[in-house]
């Protein structure tokens, strides 16, 4: 004990000596090769699996190291030193080394009150019931936290209304007269083109959003997307649509890449996968909603019955780029790039009232701000290294997006009508059954909200692809059969898998990406799972009309052998977690 007490001694010494400060202050010591912390958020049961397997603190410092963090080029903007102290201490002659990080010498920064614009006053003043607004910000807490959650969510509303509003389109007498009754294969490309869009720009769009912040990317992306819309309404030909339809999926690509990395970066841990779900239900409610306004545009006696409906998605995304305006940014993001102030101001709106002073503000600061310098000690990661190091992770958020696309959930999200065609159902009669399809699609989507916490991620996937193998390979029997109650059985068990679906491999594989990487990689390997989401999502849309024609009831066979194989996939990669997360 009394060799322990020198120790202690001589390290604050040699602390005081660094710094030339106090030995007074409070130090959290972390072992590299036996700790529970990590750098990535334990929100998940699959983040919680994978936090010892390949967590980088536990790898061995070579030498001994006490120096201010920040020196040379890599210096800071802000005039506040941040300070961590690296030693190599191996008690006992073990060859396991110890990480002492001086958290509590993290300074918070003083920024100046700025002027809050009366737009916020006002959207304080609605959301805080008339209570005013805040010390550092018109709207902060809860309110604010709720209110840019659903308001991003526009971002994945476009990308369900995108989805969803060909399928009503493509089935007009208006539209198919317009484009000289377009082919299987043309309806195809299409429909699917917008996915070619999508996949390039979330390949590019995480690097993109390291580099400009992720408020800045969803403003370019929402821009891109009403670009796009408006080609697509005016369109004279098929290839204006087609020019139109790859723009927008340039800007949808964008979106959806960027929006779940900046949700679960303002979500507190305790909240993320139910936010991450709620942002997953703006999805599908722009989906039902491009049905609907299908359905009520088809009593229309003209060229405007399918405009109007590619009209609207120009409005939403204009509303989506104005409100960028006015979001935060996120915290992680400015603390990253050293915009210390600003992010102090961005985490006293969102955790403490607005008050920089509040405790809770400042120990979510340095929290973040301590992972960052960790991150930095790393190093950044290119592809490679995120391949050779995290190719685990990367691989689950890869198939993850996969197999949600290969379970066939876009044979009914683009082409609805065309399936309750086959199964009896015409003209418009088809797509009002798309629209209360979409209501039971919408509502299945809820019940995660409170159960991807308590129940997690495992299960939840576990149980939704045997309910959705059930119910295509009841869709497929029946369309087989032909019997008289062949249409209405098949709407029942259409909305069954929406339903499933919609409870499962919707929301969680949006969830998976931002949760399971860490900080250093997060947004390139976001947006490589995106990507993995929009390129099978192409090989869907183009396959679909045209397997519809060569194969007919066995398409939805097809798809329940991939349900079949992701079952097994998830089962064998993902084990369940032995507690659950506490950060």
């Amino acid at each position: 004990m009394e060799r322990r007490r020198s120790t202690d001694r001589k390290g604050s010494t040699d602390e005081k000596r660094s710094h030339g400060g106090s030995s007074s202050s409070p130090r959290l010591s972390f072992e590299t090769a036996g700790s529970d912390f990590s750098l990535w958020s334990d929100t998940g049961d699959i983040g919680e699996q994978l936090a010892d397997e390949e967590d980088p603190l536990r790898i061995k410092l070579r030498r001994s190291l006490d120096e201010e963090v920040f020196g040379g080029s890599a210096r800071p903007r802000t005039r506040h030193t941040k300070r961590v102290r690296y030693q190599q201490n191996s008690p006992g002659g073990g060859k396991e080394g110890r990480l002492n990080i001086v958290k509590e010498e993290i300074e918070i920064p003083s920024p100046r009150q700025r002027q809050i614009p009366v737009a916020e006053k006002i959207l304080a003043a609605i959301m805080n019931g008339g209570q005013g607004g805040s010390q550092m910000h018109g709207l902060t807490g809860k309110p604010l936290l709720y209110f840019t959650s659903v308001f991003v969510s526009l971002g994945v509303f476009l990308f369900g209304y995108d989805q969803g509003v060909m399928s009503g389109i493509i089935t007009g007498s208006f539209f198919k007269d317009y484009f000289n009754q377009p082919t299987s294969a043309e309806l195809g490309t299409m429909v699917a083109i917008l996915e070619v869009g999508a996949f390039v720009s979330s390949l590019s769009v995480g690097r993109i959003g390291d580099m400009i912040g992720r408020r800045r990317t969803i403003l370019y992306g929402s821009m891109i997307f009403f670009v796009g819309g408006v080609l697509q309404t005016f369109a004279t030909g098929m290839p204006m649509m087609l020019l139109g339809r790859i723009i927008a999926g340039l800007g949808v690509g964008a979106l959806s890449t960027i929006v779940p990395v900046y949700q679960s970066e303002i979500s507190p841990p305790h909240n993320r996968g139910k936010l991450a779900c709620i942002e997953f239900t703006g999805n599908i409610l722009g989906y039902a909603a491009s049905v609907w306004v299908d359905y009520f545009c088809s009593f229309i006696e003209s060229d405007y019955a399918w405009r109007i409906p590619l009209l609207m998605q120009c409005v939403m995304g204009a509303l989506l780029g104005f409100g960028s305006l006015i979001i935060c940014e996120s915290p992680r993001w400015l603390l990253d790039n050293d915009h210390d102030e600003e992010g102090i101001v961005v985490i006293a709106n969102l955790y403490g009232g607005g008050d920089i002073r509040n405790q809770k503000a400042k120990e979510e600061y340095r929290e973040i701000k301590m992972n960052v310098l960790l991150q930095r000690q790393e190093g950044q990661r290119s592809y490679s290294d995120m391949f050779k190091r995290y190719s685990k992770r990367v691989f689950i958020a890869m198939s993850a997006q996969a197999f949600a696309q290969l379970n066939g959930i876009n044979v009914i999200s683009y082409y609805a009508p065309l399936v309750f065609e086959s199964a009896g159902w015409y003209g418009r009669d088809a797509i009002l059954m798309t629209g209360i399809n979409g209501i039971s699609y919408l509502l299945s989507t809820i019940p995660p909200w409170y159960l991807v916490d308590r129940w997690g991620r495992r299960f939840i996937l576990l149980t939704g692809a045997v309910a959705m193998i059930i119910s295509l390979s009841a869709i497929s029997y029946f369309i087989y059969i032909d019997i008289r109650a062949t249409p209405t059985l098949v709407v029942v068990f259409v909305m069954i898998y929406n339903a499933a679906f919609g409870y499962s491999w919707g929301p969680i594989p949006w969830l998976y990406p931002p949760e399971i990487l860490p900080l250093s990689i997060r947004a390139k390997g976001a947006s490589l799972s995106t990507a993995s989401n929009w390129a099978f999502n192409w090989l869907v849309g183009e396959l679909t009309p045209i397997l519809q024609d060569l194969i007919k009831w066995r398409l939805y066979l097809l798809h329940a052998f991939f349900c079949a194989v992701s079952f097994i996939s998830t089962s064998s990669t993902l084990k369940p977690a032995a507690s659950a997360s506490k950060t």
